[in-house]
C-alpha cells in the first residue's frame, strides 16, 4: 500500500485522533445533509485550533492539495461536500468549539467557527444578551458554516442576515497564513473591509477559524400570534403594516402553506391549522418587559380582519403554546424529509414583488403538471420564500429531482429575476448551484469574482467546485 505524502506530513503534527483515513469513519462526513451527493475524500481532517488548520493549509498548499472545509454539514447546496476524485481532504471545524471571550457590556462575543449555533446562544443567554441569528438547524450548524454561507433564518427582519451579525473574522489563508481581523467594533474605517470577502465565500477563499460576533439584549417578552389566511391574503402589504404599527417591534413574519402544514402527523396539528390561504407565524419581541406587546399585537390583528385578509387568529397564551407554534414551523423540512422529500427553491425577491411572484410561480406549476404538489414557506418578512415541489409518492427522488431541476426550475429562477429576485436567497450555491450561478449572475461580477478567488486562491486548494471551479491542470 503506497503512503500519502499528505497524511504523512500531518503525522507529524496532529495528533492520531485528527486524522481519519478509514473509510467507515470518513463516511459521514462524505454525504450532504440530503443525501444528494456523496464523495470521496482522501481524508478527514480534525484540528483544534487555529493553529493546526494553519499547518493543514501549509502542508496542502506545499503538496497541492485540495481543501474542503466543513462546519456542521448542514447545508443545502453541497458545499461541504468533496467531489468523488479521492484527492480532496475534507477539514471538519468540530472540535474548534471554544467561546474565547464574551464582553457583556461591549454586548460582543469571541468563538471558534468549530461551536454551534446553539452554543452560541446558550453562552449569551447566561450573561442577559441574545445572538440575531437563529436557524432550525442551530443545534448542529456552526458559526464557520453560518458565516461561510451568510446564513439568514427566522429573525433577519430584525437582526439581518449574518453578515450584519459579525464585527471580526479570523482566517486561515489558502497558504497557511493567518488573517487576523478579530476586532469587536462597531465603527472601523481603516481601508477595504476585508473580512466581508470571506463571508459568503464557501469556504472558496478560506478557512474561517473565529469570530466576532454582535449580541443584543435578551429577550424578555414576546407575543405571539397563529393567523389564518383568508384567500389571497397579501402578505406583503400585511407586513408592512406589522412594522408600522408595532413601532417596528416584529421579529418574525412567517409564512406556511397548507399543503405544508398537512405534511405534520395528525397527532401535531390540533388548532394550528391554516385558513383558506394559509397561515402566518407573526411574532414581536421585545428586551424591556414594561411594553405591552400582546396589545400592540392585538391592535395588529384587528386592523388584518378589518381588512379582511384574516380568517382567524390564535394568540399565544404562554411560552408552551409559544413553543408549539413554533415547532410546528421549525419542523417543516423535517416533515417534507419524511413524506418523500422535494426539490427546494430558495427563491427571493424584493417585498413588493413577492406576492405577485408567488401567484405567477404557482401558475407556472400547474401549467407544467397540475398533479404537482407545492410545499411553500419561509421567512416572507425578508422577501424570502421556499418554494418547494414535494417528491410524489412512489417516484425515485433522485430522478425526480433531476427531472424538475432540468426543467421547471430554470423557468422558476427566470421568473424570480423579472421580480428583481434571485435563485439562492440564503442557502449558497454550493456544488449544485454553481451552473444557476453562472447562468444569471452579472457577467461583471463574475469576472470579480474570478479575480478576487485567483488574487487570493491562484492554484484553486480552497472548496474547488463550490462556487467556483478551476481544471485541475491550473
Amino acid at each position: 500500500m503506497s503512503i500519502d505524502p499528505f497524511i504523512n506530513a500531518l503525522r507529524t503534527s496532529l495528533e492520531p485522533s485528527a486524522i481519519l483515513t478509514d473509510p467507515s469513519l470518513r463516511a459521514r462526513y462524505e454525504t450532504d445533509q440530503r443525501a444528494l451527493m456523496t464523495g470521496r475524500s482522501r481524508a478527514v481532517l480534525r484540528p483544534k485550533t487555529t493553529e493546526e488548520v494553519a499547518t493543514i493549509t501549509k502542508i496542502a498548499h506545499q503538496l497541492g492539495v485540495e481543501l474542503v472545509p466543513q462546519g456542521g454539514n448542514t447545508g443545502y447546496c453541497g458545499g461541504a461536500t468533496p467531489d468523488d476524485s479521492a484527492t480532496q481532504a475534507i477539514v471538519s471545524l468540530e472540535r474548534m468549539t471554544a467561546v474565547r471571550s464574551l464582553d457583556r457590556i461591549g454586548s460582543t462575543i469571541s468563538v471558534d467557527a468549530g461551536i454551534t449555533l446553539q452554543a452560541v446562544h446558550d453562552a449569551a443567554a447566561r450573561e442577559g444578551l441574545a445572538f440575531g441569528l437563529s436557524l432550525g438547524s442551530q443545534g448542529s450548524c456552526t458559526i464557520g458554516g453560518n458565516l461561510a454561507t451568510n446564513a439568514g433564518g427566522i429573525s433577519v427582519l430584525r437582526y439581518g442576515m449574518a453578515r450584519e451579525l459579525t464585527l471580526g473574522l479570523e482566517v486561515v489563508l489558502p497558504d497557511g497564513t493567518i488573517f487576523n481581523d478579530m476586532l469587536a467594533l462597531r465603527k472601523n474605517n481603516t481601508g477595504y473591509d476585508i473580512k466581508q470577502l470571506f463571508i459568503g465565500s464557501e469556504g472558496s477563499l478560506g478557512i474561517i477559524t473565529g469570530a466576532v460576533l454582535r449580541l443584543y439584549p435578551a429577550v424578555q417578552t414576546y407575543a405571539t400570534a397563529w393567523v389564518k389566511l383568508a384567500p389571497d391574503a397579501p402578505l406583503s402589504e400585511m407586513i408592512a403594516i406589522a412594522r408600522r404599527e408595532s413601532a417596528d417591534l416584529i421579529s418574525s413574519f412567517e409564512f406556511i402553506s397548507n399543503r405544508s402544514l398537512a405534511l405534520a402527523p395528525a397527532s401535531s396539528v390540533g388548532a394550528l391549522s391554516g385558513g383558506a390561504g394559509g397561515a402566518v407565524l407573526l411574532e414581536l419581541s421585545s428586551s424591556s418587559s414594561k411594553i405591552p406587546l400582546e396589545d400592540v399585537l392585538t391592535g395588529v390583528l384587528e386592523r388584518f380582519i378589518e381588512e379582511g385578509w384574516v380568517d382567524d387568529a390564535l394568540v399565544a397564551n404562554g411560552g408552551r403554546q409559544r413553543d408549539e407554534m413554533w415547532r410546528r414551523r421549525e419542523h417543516l423540512p423535517e416533515n417534507e424529509k419524511s413524506a418523500g422529500g422535494s426539490v427546494k427553491h430558495d427563491i427571493a425577491t424584493p417585498l413588493s414583488s413577492a406576492d405577485n411572484f408567488r401567484r405567477e410561480a404557482i401558475e407556472l406549476v400547474r401549467r407544467y403538471d397540475q398533479a404537482l404538489e407545492l410545499s411553500m414557506y419561509g421567512h416572507v418578512g425578508d422577501g424570502n420564500i421556499h418554494f418547494n415541489v414535494l417528491v410524489p409518492k412512489g417516484l425515485d427522488r433522485l430522478s425526480f429531482s433531476a427531472k424538475i431541476e432540468n426543467e421547471l426550475s430554470p423557468a422558476l429562477f427566470d421568473l424570480a429575476l423579472k421580480h428583481g429576485g434571485t435563485f439562492s436567497a440564503e442557502h449558497g450555491v454550493g456544488r449544485f448551484k454553481r451552473h444557476l450561478l453562472n447562468n444569471y449572475a452579472d457577467g461583471q461580477k463574475l469576472q470579480l469574482m474570478n479575480a478576487v478567488k485567483r488574487a487570493v486562491d491562484p492554484r484553486f486548494l480552497m472548496n474547488n467546485g463550490s462556487i467556483i471551479a478551476a481544471d485541475r491542470q491550473i
